[in-house]
């Protein structure tokens, strides 16, 4: 004689527990915090509005980059003109930044971004997360730290102990040095955030792989 099971026993012949109703105030209050992810809404727009601004800011840095090569075109000063573009390519990055921000931002805690087969998407895009976006901001973040590194050792060639001034800034060595010391704990933050992404990769992998018991 063989015995059958109804389909919602559990293998042990206990019937698993029905969901627990929900109390309405409960609900209500969830959908609340859920819908409160629209909060973040104008931050993203006044973001592109910064980028806006920034825009501006290029177009007056080319406009006086131009002026003043075509003012003097005789005497042109390589340092003066690697300065005025990496100011640019500084403007630039930041902007880049903000495009991350505001993309990366947007899709991953307010809403998603209909854009799946559009040609200009985003390749990060597909695959953008908390973790992603933390990593992609601090590299980032390390370029733009760079190009102030780099302006800093135009600008104080050949210093002194006594320091340098230029461009109305003054410039010592224990400044300079403190500059490279917070580059480089940038660097080391972003190699960090790599390490625990790929750990966390690595993690949910081997989760995955394990057989279902």
């Amino acid at each position: 004689m063989t015995s059958t099971s109804h389909p919602d026993t559990a293998p042990n012949g206990i019937p698993p527990l029905a969901p627990r109703p929900q109390n309405s105030w409960a609900r209500a209050i969830g959908s609340l915090i859920f819908v409160s992810r629209w909060l973040q809404a104008p931050l993203y727009l006044g973001l592109i509005v910064a980028q806006l601004v920034y825009v501006i800011v290029f177009m007056v840095e080319l406009w006086h980059l131009i002026e003043g090569v075509i003012h003097d075109i005789s005497h042109l000063d390589e340092a003066v003109i690697m300065l005025a573009v990496l100011g640019l390519i500084d403007v630039v990055m930041i902007a880049n930044l903000l495009i991350m921000v505001i993309i990366g931002g947007y899709e991953t805690f307010v809403s998603r971004i209909n854009v799946d087969g559009h040609p200009d998407q985003p390749e990060w895009l597909s695959h953008v997360n908390a973790n992603v976006l933390k990593v992609k901001l601090a590299m980032a973040i390390i370029g733009i730290s760079s190009i102030h590194l780099l302006k800093t050792f135009i600008e104080v060639g050949g210093m002194s102990e006594n320091g340098i001034s230029t461009d109305g800034e003054k410039y010592t060595p224990i400044g300079v040095l403190w500059q490279v010391v917070i580059h480089m704990v940038f660097i080391v933050s972003a190699v960090a955030l790599a390490w625990i992404d790929r750990m966390s990769q690595q993690t949910l992998a081997k989760a995955h792989a394990q057989p279902a018991h």
